[in-house]
């Protein structure tokens, strides 16, 4: 793996710093531009590995335990799931690259298993104050989208937000203004979208609850960016705003990829998603490509990946099943009220 001089890097990274202070801080969301697409929507069901969180870290600690990648990719193909999503922090010596004896061996496991890997991801602070994080996490995702281009990965994860000890983007940004933090994102995002473009790997940005709130906030963040290889993932799950549906809609246009999740909120108050209605909005984007399912513990201590996926999966494919009209001009079929359940509609 080819890494720049420390010099060289830091040259690359502080430039941008310093040039974004001339640029204008008003940018309108209205201006990043949808996807084009053609042919009407077109879904693929993806997992992403942290759906087995616990499970893959006890593995990490004792191989006796829990479940490796490779046995998610397993779980996938008994459930005739068409992708996996490989989250970074499960490779062996993470944050650093893994051997590429090691992601090839995974590459080729999930290929025989009729699975493509549709992304990976990796934890990352553009909003914290200190300089030397910033750097630290844009070399982290510029290694891990070689990692992606050598898995045949075609987007990698990264956050807009900042991680303990800090309690929020204020707190770890060290009280800037929002137009201030946006702008530091947006320099540090560039610079990896540039790799991205190298190695032919999308820069996708997860909301997750923090900086990025709304639809809104969300679109004017990528649009600073203004970067062909730096797109939006839509997280379900993580607007938190009066109406996350109306947000979810707002960006399903610009979607690079997804995470499904089977509930909106915080954790301590998330509200159960109604799959039927979130589909009608992907289908209505054109989006075409794959939507990883995610679930969580949700302070649920009977929690079980093996029990929850099935779950959540059969609630996609019957939301995907009853939308598929939609790509024929059609109108949405709803799924029938069960037993002591409310009819949901779209």
């Amino acid at each position: 793996m080819n890494h720049p001089t420390r010099r060289a890097f830091c040259k690359r990274t502080l430039l941008p710093l310093v040039a974004s202070a001339a640029m204008p801080l008003a940018v309108s969301a209205a201006d990043e531009k949808p996807v084009k697409r053609v042919g009407g929507s077109h879904l693929r069901v993806s997992l992403n590995a942290f759906s087995f969180d616990r499970m893959l870290r006890d593995n990490a600690s004792d191989p006796s335990k829990g479940v490796d990648l490779f046995g998610v990719c397993d779980f996938c193909a008994e459930l005739n799931i068409d992708a996996v999503d490989l989250t970074g922090y499960y490779f062996p010596g993470y944050p650093n690259a893994p051997q590429d004896d090691y992601i090839f061996r995974l590459k080729r496991h999930a290929f025989d298993r009729g699975l493509e890997i549709s992304g990976t991801g990796v934890r990352n602070d553009f909003v914290v104050a200190d300089e030397t994080v910033r750097r630290e996490s844009i070399r982290r995702v510029r290694t891990w989208i070689e990692v992606a281009a050598k898995l045949g990965a075609p987007v990698i994860r990264v956050f807009a937000q900042t991680w303990p000890p800090f309690r929020n983007w204020r707190d770890g940004s060290g009280n800037a203004d929002r137009m201030t933090v946006e702008q530091r994102i947006a320099d540090a995002l560039r610079l990896c979208a540039d790799e991205g473009q190298k190695w032919g790997v999308i820069v996708a940005v997860q909301n997750h609850g923090d900086f990025l709130k709304t639809g809104q906030e969300h679109l004017s963040l990528i649009n600073r960016v203004n970067h062909r290889w730096c797109g939006v993932l839509v997280d379900t799950g993580r607007y938190i705003s009066d109406d996350p549906y109306a947000d979810i809609a707002l960006t399903a246009p610009h979607a690079v990829n997804w995470q499904i999740k089977q509930a909106m909120g915080h954790p301590s108050e998330a509200t159960p998603m109604d799959m039927l209605k979130l589909m009608t909005i992907i289908r209505r984007s054109g989006y075409r490509g794959n939507i990883p399912i995610e679930t969580l513990a949700l302070n649920r201590p009977d929690y079980d990946p093996f029990v929850e996926i099935p779950k959540v999966l059969s609630e996609v494919r019957e939301a995907m099943e009853a939308t598929a009209a939609i790509e024929k001009g059609g109108s949405v079929v709803p799924r029938p009220a069960q037993p002591g359940e409310v009819e949901r509609r779209p």
